[in-house]
This record gives C-alpha cells, sequence and structure tokens, in this order.
C-alpha cells in the first residue's frame, strides 16, 4: 500500500491545495494530510479549525485521511507507515525552498522519498498567505477557497 503524507499549516486550505489532493489521491492508496504548526509562520486559525476545514473540503475523497501533527514530519512520517512526503511547487522560489528541505529529510531518514506536483495552471498563483492578506484587507477570497473556508475566515 503505498501512502503519502501532505504536509502543511493548511492556513488556509486553497482550493490549489484541494487540486494537489484531488490529483494526488489517484496515485496513491492512501493520502494523509498532515496539518502542522510552523513557528515561522502566523497562524490565523487554530490547528483545530484547520484539521476541521481540511476534513470538509476533502470529505468526498475516501482515501484521504486528515490529520494535525508537531515535531519532525520525517518521523510522522514513519510513525504512520508512510514513506513519500508529497509537496506541490508552484514557483521557482518553492523549489528552492523545497530543495533545501528534501536534502534534510533525505539525512534524516534516507527511507523517505518526496515527490512534487505541479498545480492545475488556472490555480498556480493562489497562496494561503495571498488569500488571508486579501481577506484581512475585506476582498473577496470566494475564487481561491471552499466556501466552508471562506465561511470561517469571515467569521474570525
Amino acid at each position: 500500500m503505498k501512502t503519502a503524507v501532505y504536509p502543511g499549516t493548511f492556513n488556509p486550505i486553497t482550493n490549489g491545495h484541494t487540486d494537489l489532493v484531488e490529483r494526488a489521491a489517484g496515485l496513491f492508496d492512501k493520502i494523509i494530510v498532515a496539518v502542522g504548526t510552523n513557528t515561522q509562520k502566523a497562524n490565523t486559525l487554530p490547528t483545530e479549525q484547520r484539521v476541521a476545514l481540511a476534513q470538509e473540503v476533502l470529505g468526498h475523497l475516501a482515501n484521504v485521511e486528515v490529520t494535525s501533527f508537531q515535531g519532525l514530519l520525517t518521523e510522522f512520517v514513519s510513525a504512520q507507515g508512510a514513506n513519500i512526503i508529497l509537496r506541490g511547487l508552484r514557483t521557482v522560489a518553492d523549489f528552492e525552498y523545497e530543495f533545501q528541505q528534501v536534502g534534510m529529510n533525505r539525512v534524516l531518514a534516507p527511507s523517505i522519498e518526496t515527490m512534487f506536483l505541479a498545480p492545475a495552471e488556472h490555480l498556480s498563483y493562489i497562496s494561503s498567505t495571498l488569500v488571508r492578506e486579501i481577506a484581512s484587507l475585506g476582498g473577496d477570497i470566494s475564487k481561491f477557497v471552499h466556501p466552508a473556508v471562506e465561511a470561517a475566515i469571515k467569521g474570525k
């Protein structure tokens, strides 16, 4: 059974994240969406709410599980019985950051591989950071996130 872990803060989960998970669900037996806390990012939505929103948005995919995690990603991946980390690449800047992460993860856990998927072209410009910024300025985020996510952010 091929299990991939798709880690992120998902703050909030966007249509780009959803697209990636939907496509990955056809490639792997199981996808674990691992909602983590990045100490270098401002988390506007609590972890429990980010997990609940991801579960709602991805609930139509039978082979997708959403959970939270803390600590080293490689330890979490191993504990889940997985050996694949799934990541999305939108820009060259993403690649530079992800390439560094791959190197560190290989030293920490050589048996874990990282696989990358590019987003659909019409979603490649969406980022959680931009969605949060647009929302904080009162802009319309309905084109970038699921309606449940939009409601949660507006309710904050």
